[in-house]
């Protein structure tokens, strides 16, 4: 039976590929035009069109997805939005669906892949951590973006966790940001994604459920960097376990 499963889910996962790259190319056009708009509604309207994208994906791959708590985002706030990370699914799954406009801190490499490398810009303030340069140009992008009214999303894990633990150590980043700007943090989970495409199995990919949870807001006020940190991650922790137990 084991067997059986590890052909099927080597097979979907061509599947997968070969229609994600088929929507991609459908969608593409569209998204690209929104570089012609002005943001925040550019990023907006480049997010819906992504939205749509990621919905007839999943739809192919026999993937659905759930999002919760989507009234915890006040409107005029330009919130730090702090996801999990178990597997490459997690990035199609937050940015289209977090409410309103965002971007993400993405590796700069990515932009050197042909023409998708165009469309991962959009969405992104890009960052080479090799380069403390870089690292600085890239916080006072994250902070000209929650000034221009739309949301940071950041994986404060960095990495996908391979491990056995519900989450590896956070990185400081989201959470000085948080504190230099003001900007409050909505801690969000996402379940299941470890299960649909494991980081530690290539070319794996079975069909399932999937949710995202966005979590009340965490305000910076009267808190360390560190303090913020702890908090956020507590939080996210105990909800995950939770979760995952039922």
């Amino acid at each position: 039976m084991r067997l059986i499963k590890n052909i099927f889910a080597r097979v979907w996962a061509v599947w997968g590929l070969i229609t994600f790259a088929a929507t991609f190319l459908l969608f593409f056009l569209p998204s690209m035009a929104t570089y012609l708009i002005p943001n925040p509604r550019g990023q907006a309207i480049f997010l819906r069109i992504a939205a749509i994208w990621m919905r007839v994906w999943l739809t192919l791959i026999g993937c659905t997805l759930k999002v919760r708590g989507k009234e915890n985002f006040k409107k005029g706030i330009a919130y730090i939005v702090t996801c999990n990370h178990n597997s490459f699914m997690d990035v199609p799954l937050s940015c289209p669906f977090i409410p309103g406009a965002n971007r993400t801190i993405a590796k700069k490499s990515f932009t050197k892949v042909p023409i998708f490398g165009w469309y991962y810009a959009k969405g992104s303030v890009l960052v080479d951590r090799k380069s403390e340069q870089s690292r600085r140009k890239s916080f006072e992008l994250m902070l000209q973006t929650l000034r221009e009214g739309m949301h940071m999303s950041i994986y404060p894990e960095g990495t996908r966790n391979r491990t056995n633990e519900p989450l590896k150590k956070f990185y400081d980043g989201a959470f000085k940001l948080s504190v230099a700007s003001g900007a409050p943090i909505i801690p969000s989970v996402i379940f299941n994604t470890k299960k649909i495409l494991p980081p530690n199995k290539p070319m794996y990919l079975v069909p399932g459920p999937m949710e995202i949870h966005f979590l009340e807001p965490i305000e910076p006020a009267n808190l360390s960097s560190d303090e913020l940190k702890d908090k956020v991650f507590e939080v996210m922790k105990n909800y995950y376990v939770a979760g995952t137990s039922k």
